[in-house]
């Protein structure tokens, strides 16, 4: 897969970051130099920490785990359900509602939920209702549906965020850092680094610099995906060579076994010895 580019970077306007004033300190490693009163973030750092921000998210899904996409503004809203729809992830564009991920077992209700009221629409089950109970119904699915909707296959917690704008989503970040769920994220110059495990320092306000980032990241997802069913592959043949072994051995030790109890003339030696022993001669063949 190739790196994203400096010259890439620079005309996505990666490199800017927030006016001087509305800065974090503990971004000043990530920050090259001031121009009119605004931060220029260091595009060499910010490859380097794509990059390996990059590997990191390959390897998880590789893995078999999957990455939930966090980026509530609209900035990152289209990117971010393109990229999830292109590599099969979870993603949350609309709010995210607290206990998302510390209270999963909830959201799973509310995602039953939202699948049912999907197949009652399907079937036309609120055609059949009162107007004001249908009503009800579709009002519930419409709030669902912008809720829940990038969830609704998510079966388990996530094996990392993935995270445009770290202040704006910080709910969704301090529940990730309480579970213990690694977090890949965009990081402006008036954000905290320390609460992220996978910097990638950038502007995390332009259209073109998220959809390049996510884009980036949604490739190496790909990848991992493509890297998982090569593997899942390898492992089913070697299931069925061996299954297949087990059975070749089973059946030449079932034909070596029958031809050690049989005489010459074909009659079972067992049958000889149980004949002998009650006394008796078995019938000429």
């Amino acid at each position: 897969m190739p790196a994203t580019t400096l010259r890439q970077l620079l005309e996505a306007g990666v490199h800017f970051g927030h006016q001087t004033s509305r800065w974090n300190p503990q971004m000043r490693p990530y920050i090259f130099t001031a121009r009119n009163g605004v931060h220029i973030i260091d595009l060499v750092q910010t490859q380097k920490h794509l990059d390996e921000a990059t590997a990191f998210l390959r390897q998880l899904v590789a893995d078999g785990d999957k990455v939930l996409f966090v980026g509530t503004k609209k900035q990152a809203q289209d990117a971010i359900r393109d990229g999830c729809e292109r590599s099969g992830q979870h993603y949350v564009t609309h709010r995210w509602m607290g206990g998302m991920l510390t209270n999963f077992p909830v959201i799973q209700r509310r995602l039953r939920r939202l699948l049912e009221l999907r197949s009652m629409q399907e079937k036309g089950d609120f055609e059949r209702m009162s107007t004001k109970e249908a009503n009800v119904h579709r009002d519930d699915l419409d709030r669902l549906e912008a809720n829940f909707s990038g969830m609704v296959d998510m079966k388990r917690l996530p094996g990392a965020l993935f995270v445009i704008d770290c202040k704006k989503e910080r709910l969704a970040v301090s529940e990730a850092n309480k579970l213990g769920i690694p977090i890949v994220a965009i990081v402006d110059t008036n954000c905290d680094p320390n609460e992220i495990q996978h910097v990638i320092p950038g502007n995390d306000d332009a259209i073109r610099s998220c959809k390049l980032i996510v884009n980036t990241v949604t490739d190496a997802i790909v990848e991992g995906e493509r890297l998982l069913g090569e593997r899942e592959l390898r492992e089913q043949e070697e299931i069925a060579n061996r299954e297949r072994q087990e059975r070749e051995v089973a059946e030449q030790a079932a034909a070596q076994t029958a031809a050690e109890t049989d005489n010459e003339d074909g009659t079972p030696k067992v049958a000889v010895e149980e004949f002998a022993t009650a006394g008796a001669q078995p019938e000429a063949p």
